[in-house]
Order: structure tokens, then sequence, then C-alpha cells
């Protein structure tokens, strides 16, 4: 795609967004539902997500380490489109050279030494993008297993699909420099992905649970202001986030 195409793209998305996200970042125009909703998710995790992610915990660290960086270093690809979209040359530089050096000299991703390297990649997507164009959040929203969103993010979550390279060779089925796969791929890296978050943040997701009056409303403010932080570049070691973040 063309940098004219990625232009006319980014500013239909922007259109669009601004269209569907009319409300206030703070409003919530789906409370009812998406608590319902946020139930269910802690079922699935209660059920599915946390024991498998205390099992990957028990695997050899030298094993559970390179599968973390291998899921990361693909999720780094999608940073790439995105930063070239909000015109961080630098951050594109980074995000391209990590890919490039750890897919090679790293083993596909499964050993990390682009950092050495000094390359630091920052993972961004297309909400985080349609952020740093001015797009406000919208409505806040909780989707079934995938987690807190917002309009605008929710939107992004589509549109990453068009423009994620890893993406663009599974579930859209295309061929990119000689390679290729299915939707298999695609939802098992993003599996592994979550299974992987998961199993790093197990206490700190405890803790939230024992200490909040609301787990509900808490997650909702440590999501919206980590998105923020992110759009921003302001991520600071005393982030709400803190350790819940990939």
């Amino acid at each position: 795609m063309t940098l004219n195409k990625f232009k006319t793209f980014i500013s239909s998305i922007i259109i669009i967004t601004f269209v569907s996200t009319a409300a206030k970042s703070t409003e919530e125009c789906f409370e009812n539902v998406s608590r319902s909703v946020f139930k269910f998710n802690m079922v699935v995790d209660e059920l599915i997500l946390e024991p498998i992610a205390k099992g990957y915990n028990k695997l050899p660290k030298p094993l559970k380490q390179g599968t973390g960086n291998f899921t990361s270093n693909i999720s780094t690809l999608l940073s790439i489109p995105n930063s070239l979209l909000q015109g961080d040359l630098k951050q594109f530089g980074h995000s391209t050279g990590s890919v490039l050096v750890n897919s090679t000299i790293g083993v596909l991703g499964f050993f990390n030494p682009a950092e050495k390297m000094g390359l630091k990649a920052v993972k961004e997507d297309l909400g985080q993008t349609l952020g740093t164009y001015g797009v406000g959040p919208g409505c806040y929203l909780v989707l079934p297993v995938l987690g807190p969103s917002t309009a605008r993010d929710s939107f992004g979550l589509i549109a990453d699909t068009f423009i994620d390279p890893f993406a663009h060779i599974t579930i859209r089925e295309n061929e990119l420099l000689g390679i290729s796969g299915n939707d298999m791929d695609y939802y098992s890296v993003k599996g592994t992905t979550a299974v992987d978050f998961r199993s790093k943040n197990i206490q700190n997701f405890e803790s939230l649970e024992e200490n909040s009056i609301d787990l509900y409303s808490s997650l909702k403010s440590i999501y919206l202001q980590d998105r923020e932080n992110k759009i921003q570049n302001s991520k600071s070691d005393q982030d709400d986030w803190g350790n819940l973040d990939n």
C-alpha cells in the first residue's frame, strides 16, 4: 500500500470514528451489558485462562521466555505501519529493525538480540494511532473474552487486521515475501500472547481483585489510563496499570 493510500485510509477511519465516538470517554453507554460481559469474562478466566496460565508458569524458564519473545516479535509487526501512520520515524525504525534482527539472528524471535543492540520497539496499534490524531475514545465497553475497550479501540482492533503484516498472511490468507499462513496460525499466536500476559500478572490480578471494592470500575480506570499513557508515550514506572502490561 502506498503512502497516499495510507493517508486516505487513515483519513477515512478518522471520519468514521469521529461519528461513532461522539460520547465522552467517561460515559458508560452500555454499562449493564458491559458488566454482564465482564462477569462472563471472569468465569472464562477462572475456568480456562488462569489454570492454563498457571500451568504455563511451570514451563522451564528458557522455553517460557522464548515463547514470550516470539509472540512479542510478531506483535511488533503491527507497530511498523502504525508508527509510520503516526509520523514517528524513529519508532518506525526501531520496530522495523527489531523485527528484522530478532526474526533472523534471534531465530524467528525466540531470542531478543535487538534489545541488546539498543532497538527499543514500543507496541503501537490503530487505536493509539487514532488517538494521536485527536480522536477521542468514545464509549467505554467490555468485549467478550477480549476484555476492556472503547468505541475507538474496538474499531481500531478490526482495522488493525487490514494493516498488520501478520494478519495479512494469516487470516487474510495473502502471501508476503513468500510467506503465508492461515486462521489457526493467527489465533494460536493471539491465544499464546494472552496466556503469556496472564501468566506474568497472576499475582497482580489477585491483588487487584482482593483490594477492589468494584473490580469492574477498577479495571476500567486502569485500562483508560493505560491507553492514554500509550497514546501520549508517557508511561511511567508509577503507571496504575503497572505490570499488567505486556
